[in-house]
């Protein structure tokens, strides 16, 4: 009986994970070998059994991977667990993946998170590339995020850089914490258009937990937890406690969410003059196309790319911004002279200025540049056996698009690691998606389809944060004193709030 117990507690269980060891050992290797002589890939660093080339990623992978890049090129082959991966580090070799075979790198890769997060991958961002995701884009780019509907909410802007303005002046003379109140701005603006009121009135904001569910969903998001790498394991998922992370925070998303579209289906609703982002959605799922219908879990799906994507992108931008001006005072001074030049003694900036600030827009896609928000565009799935660069890669590959390594190219750039926005003078580089140098939007059929939305969210704040304020670091505090380490994650901010004193203009 005892020999029975034993074998039973203690050499089945072993024995059973030593041979699960060893299948994964012996069909690592004979796919390896199998790929190796089927295809030419790309160059890779040398890999283990099992893991392959995930022990090489490190806390920050868009740096680890940018240094392999320097090594063996602008596209390296990357064994990660059970995923063979692609990594594309230059404006050249980007633009064969998003350009030239566009359309068969235009799927994505189940990723658990993204899986459990986004009601299961029904939503713009995460969606495999199918009817439905072409669907779903043709909503976006019709309904929700037209110029024309961008335009319509220029009073939102308008109004809640208003707002911004007088949070900062009322902390003076004493330090103000930017880093706080740019959050608050980039998570109004979007709340108040997507969901036709903000929540930073009354307590709410922290009541919800915002900023603590947008920083899980930050992280959350990576696209490089160790279960991902093993899709035939998800158990690994429950031994990280990523699978408790992640339900926490997906019910919390989904409770808001439910909120949100009971207060939109009340029929006592006040109904107001600009119809919000969920106010079309619900209207699509009603009058929709009956061979593709939404379900509410789609809307809701919609709501979270729009919620928190719109929220990160404009706030991480604005974050950055201040602080590489603030380090960069000459900069600062021919972007404020500008400003300032243009608006006159006028106390607001208005969006029709917007288009004669050339300098200050040099300065956004320089900061685009150096801290694009998603320093590690979200990873693409090819369709099919493609050939990029010379090299055979085949079906169902992930592809990751480093854009902060190729806003690093000394290839494209002169001076890459230096703040200088007059590289964008008289150039015609933009960050639309057509100039493959400064693609911190992604391009292609998977680029971001807010750009103009945040673009114009961020330009107007930026604009009369310049002109309103005069800016400097607290005494006592040096410019090499501020810590610019990154919080790694699908997007990617700093560690540490930036103090200031912002010392108003107008009286």
């Amino acid at each position: 009986m005892a020999l029975l117990q034993w074998l039973k507690e203690g050499f089945l269980p072993s024995f059973l994970f030593a041979g699960i060891i060893l299948v994964a050992v012996l069909k690592f290797l004979q796919k390896g070998m199998l790929r190796k002589r089927k295809f030419n890939l790309p160059p890779s660093p040398r890999k283990l059994p099992i893991i392959g080339n995930l022990h090489q990623l490190g806390n920050m992978p868009h740096i680890s991977l940018h240094r392999l890049a320097q090594k063996f090129g602008p596209i390296i082959f990357l064994q990660l667990g059970e995923v063979p991966t692609v990594v594309v580090s230059s404006a050249r070799v980007a633009k064969e993946v998003m350009k030239t075979h566009d359309l068969a790198l235009s799927s994505r890769p189940q990723i658990f998170s993204a899986k459990h997060l986004f009601y299961d991958c029904t939503d713009i961002v995460f969606s495999p590339y199918s009817a439905y995701w072409r669907h779903l884009r043709k909503i976006c780019i019709l309904e929700l995020l037209s110029a024309k509907r961008v335009q319509s909410f220029s009073f939102v802007r308008e109004e809640e850089v208003a707002r911004m303005v007088h949070r900062i002046a009322e902390s003076y003379p004493c330090p103000t914490n930017l880093t706080k109140i740019l959050g608050l701005y980039a998570n109004d603006v979007l709340c108040r258009v997507a969901f036709g009121r903000d929540f930073s009135a009354g307590g709410e904001y922290d009541r919800h937990g915002f900023q603590t569910m947008l920083e899980e969903y930050q992280v959350l998001l990576g696209g490089f937890s160790v279960g991902d790498f093993f899709p035939s394991m998800e158990f690994i998922h429950s031994l990280t406690g990523m699978k408790s992370r992640l339900q926490n925070t997906f019910r919390r998303f989904d409770h808001f969410f439910d909120e949100v579209v009971k207060e939109h289906l009340d029929p006592e609703r006040k109904k107001e003059e600009h119809k919000d982002l969920v106010d079309v959605l619900l209207h699509v799922k009603e009058e929709g196309a009956t061979e593709m219908p939404l379900t509410m879990d789609n809307v809701k799906a919609i709501i979270l790319d729009m919620f928190a994507a719109g929220t990160d992108t404009t706030f991480i931008t604005l974050d950055w911004g201040m602080t590489e001006l603030i380090m960069n005072p000459k900069v600062m001074e021919r972007a404020q002279a500008e400003v300032r030049s243009i608006v006159g003694e006028r106390r607001v900036v208005t969006e029709s200025d917007l288009p004669q600030l050339h300098y200050m827009k040099a300065v956004i896609k320089e900061i685009f540049r150096l801290h694009p928000p998603a320093p590690v565009l979200v990873p693409r799935e090819s369709m099919e056996d493609v050939t990029i660069d010379g090299y055979n890669i085949p079906a169902k590959t992930r592809f990751f698009v480093n854009a902060w390594a190729i806003g690093r190219d000394p290839e494209s750039w002169r001076n890459p690691e230096s703040f200088e926005p007059q590289r964008f003078m008289g150039s015609t580089i933009d960050f639309k998606g057509q100039d493959f140098e400064l693609i911190p939007f992604g391009a292609g059929r998977r680029s971001c389809p807010a750009i103009t939305f945040g673009a114009a969210t961020v330009e107007l704040a930026l604009a009369q944060l310049l002109h309103s304020f005069d800016w400097e670091l607290p005494p006592g505090i040096q410019a090499q004193d501020l810590d610019m380490t990154e919080v790694f994650g699908i997007t990617m901010h700093r560690i540490a709030n930036l103090i200031v004193l912002a010392k108003p203009r107008f009286p």
